[in-house]
């Protein structure tokens, strides 16, 4: 019951605040139209036309006893002016037939059964062809009465005022329930749209704290988060670009006396040693420096695929790319690139075969990386996210790299609010996936 009610209910804020308030009032006047037509509409109603059952008894029961006279003046005159009853005596001759009885009508039933127990005599009542009027014929032993009565004496007919009034305030009540309800939740929707976009990597600048005071201070908290993280990155940047000039100054020095040196097998070891120290270097900072203060701009993923399809076959591998969907996607398009770049380099570096699939519906958009080399181990598959860590006996020992790549490129993927993910490919070696939402 509790998941098929959670299945049936509305997910968001304002349609389940405005269930909050509309279920209440709903039941409510529902409990009290019950009431109301339980404890005053039926009671008053049979009781008028118990009245009017009385009234019509009452001529049944004067008919016998005045002179007969053509047209019954006596009897008619009595019964209009002090019943208020229209009469009619017409010829004997057998009742018309029964005619449709209303699907929900109190008094059709309430009179019909008061008026058969007063009278004695075969009646016939219709209250349903006339609006305003009721028509009952009486059969006597030599004539038949037609009385008409007005319908609003034989039962409540200021009833659906008091509906009209309790469903008209309903109405404006809920009006003025949604329109508040609207201004209180649209600070909320701002928050979260905000913090989904920062989420992404997207700027939200136009954001600012409103609403009541719980999600002002929501707000501001949020607000505040976000420039610390700004703040943290950009020092982080500048840090960094500080440390790179030292470094690389002392690595300049080191090549200018490598240079001066005489060509022998150690000076060239040292070489290689400044080579590859340097590049180490360049690829921590290029993790470390993480968001680089790209905007995000529509990207045509279909072409960026093709690309690195064709970079792929460029370092000797045998490459395909697909891609489904709608390509333009609006992300940091020179991240994208750099994170897809280092999947593919990776499996073009442990791989003869290299297959990349692309596709794009309306939430996530998800590229996959296949390759048919050795792979990486199931139970492996996440510490190869750690920088610089190398399995001994895994694909990822980066012949050449630094043991970046992976890092830099769920780095990039997770700043855009997605992940990269490793499982097994077709192909039978690493599938390498980034899912990012759209």
């Amino acid at each position: 019951m509790g998941a098929w009610f959670n299945r049936v209910t509305p997910k968001g804020l304002y349609p389940r605040s405005l269930l909050i308030i509309i279920t209440p009032m709903v039941l409510l006047q529902s409990v009290v139209a019950f009431v109301f037509m339980e404890r005053h509409y039926n009671v008053v109603t049979h009781r008028l036309s118990a009245a009017v059952a009385q009234d019509i008894a009452a001529i049944v029961s004067l008919y016998p006893l005045l002179p007969k006279t053509d047209d019954h003046e006596d009897l008619r005159r009595i019964a209009w002016e002090n019943l208020r009853l229209n009469l009619t005596v017409l010829p004997p001759g057998p009742l018309p037939p029964a005619g449709p009885k209303p699907f929900f009508s109190v008094l059709d039933t309430a009179l019909s059964r008061e008026i058969g127990r007063r009278v004695t005599r075969p009646f016939w009542i219709d209250t349903v062809g006339r609006s305003n009027l009721i028509e009952v014929r009486i059969q006597m032993k030599d004539a038949e009465l037609r009385i008409f009565a007005q319908r609003n004496i034989a039962y409540a007919s200021n009833s659906h005022i008091f509906l009209l009034w309790m469903v008209g305030t309903s109405l404006v009540l809920l009006t003025v329930a949604i329109l508040f309800l609207r201004n209180q939740i649209r600070p909320i929707e701002n928050l979260a749209d905000a913090a989904e976009a920062f989420g992404k990597g997207r700027d939200v600048e136009n954001f600012r704290p409103r609403g009541a005071r719980e999600v002002r201070r929501a707000s501001v908290a949020f607000l505040e988060m976000k420039r610390r993280i700004e703040r943290q990155m950009e020092q982080r940047t500048t840090m960094l670009a500080g440390v790179s000039h030292d470094m690389r100054t002392i690595l300049t020095r080191f090549k200018l006396e490598l240079a001066f040196m005489p060509e022998c097998e150690e000076t060239e070891a040292l070489r290689r040693d400044v080579d590859e120290l340097q590049g180490m270097l360049e690829a921590y900072l290029a993790f470390a420096r993480g968001d680089t203060g790209e905007q995000v701009t529509l990207t045509d993923m279909g072409q960026v695929v093709e690309e690195l399809r064709q970079n792929a076959e460029r370092d000797g591998a045998i490459s395909n790319a697909t891609f489904m969907g709608p390509p333009l996607v609006e992300v940091k398009g020179e991240q994208i690139k750099r994170c897809l770049a280092n999947l593919v380099n990776n499996a073009v570096r442990h791989a003869h075969r290299v297959d990349i699939s692309g596709a794009r519906d309306a939430r996530w958009l998800i590229i996959h990386v296949d390759d048919d080399g050795p792979g990486i181990p199931e139970d492996k598959r996440e510490d190869v996210f750690r920088p610089f860590l190398r399995l001994d006996d895994a694909r990822n020992q980066d012949k050449g790299g630094s043991g970046l790549g992976l890092s830099i490129a769920r780095d990039i993927a997770r700043m855009h609010g997605g992940d990269v993910l490793l499982a097994e490919s077709p192909l039978g070696g690493l599938r390498a996936t980034l899912r990012i939402p759209v």
